[in-house]
């Protein structure tokens, strides 16, 4: 049989989605009566839900393939779901309907992500990259290549102090530096790199590079159009929970500005 896969089909995937559907539920303030005991009971009987329960669907049917060595930006108006779909990818939402299939544990990076604050950074630094599955001698081989990457000592010796101590920039930039360490097969990045100088940022981006060149799969949530322009080779647009575009970066970041500016 003749061989018509495209190029595009032999690359392995490493993120499917298929369909899929993220819903909030919110509760709100109760009225009179609808709290209490026999309102409940009557609720579980009947299997209607709360009137102060609200259901907000952030993500409606979103079906779409990543594979090994690409850089997908996610870009969409405030609200739109970017940072949902980056959590459920990452298994920290669940689907309440179609299904995320990812290749290994996908790892996700945000600017919150937790660090303890009452210890120094390069503590910090040894526990993240435990944390992350490192070996004890690989996390002491890089402990001093990743403070220097962060750049959080350029003014000072700043790795040694609390990071309560440090600027939300800062704190940041470590994440980043700690995260981009390992080798991930899945690496989703949410507005880390909106944080520091240009350097930095310059930096960053080459690191994400060179992630793909390691034949990994980077997810980056940015509104910095430029990020993405210089990063990602491929933009997903997010709009209300909805795919609008799905490409070529430079098509979907120019379908996206019209929208912006109309």
């Amino acid at each position: 049989m003749a061989d018509t896969m495209t190029g595009s089909d032999r690359r392995e995937p490493t993120v499917i989605v298929d369909d899929a559907h993220v819903v909030y539920r919110v509760q709100q303030s109760a009225t009179p009566g609808t709290g209490s005991p026999l309102a409940s009971f009557k609720r579980i009987i009947t299997g209607t839900k709360p009137a102060t329960l609200r259901e907000v669907h952030a993500i409606k049917g979103v079906s779409f393939v990543a594979h090994k060595g690409e850089a997908i930006g996610l870009i969409g108006t405030n609200g739109s779901g970017k940072s949902t779909l980056l959590r459920a990818i990452a298994g920290l939402l669940p689907t309440d309907k179609g299904a995320i299939y990812a290749a290994g544990q996908p790892s996700l990076l945000g600017v919150n992500a937790a660090l303890m604050s009452d210890l120094p950074g390069e503590r910090n630094v040894v526990l993240g990259c435990l944390a992350m599955g490192m070996s004890p001698a690989e996390v002491k081989s890089q402990v001093k290549d990743i403070i220097e990457f962060s750049g959080i000592n350029e003014r000072g010796d700043f790795s040694s102090l609390p990071m309560r101590t440090y600027s939300s920039g800062m704190g940041a930039r470590l994440r980043f530096a700690i995260a981009a360490a390992k080798k991930h097969d899945v690496l989703l990045i949410d507005e880390a790199l909106a944080t520091g100088d240009a350097k930095f940022r310059r930096r960053s981006e080459q690191r994400v590079r060179d992630l793909r060149k390691d034949a990994g799969t980077v997810f980056l949530v940015s509104h910095s159009e430029q990020s993405i322009r210089d990063t990602c080779e491929r933009a997903i647009w997010l709009e209300s929970g909805l795919i609008r575009a799905d490409g070529p970066t430079a098509d979907v970041l120019k379908e996206y500005e019209a929208y912006v500016k109309r």
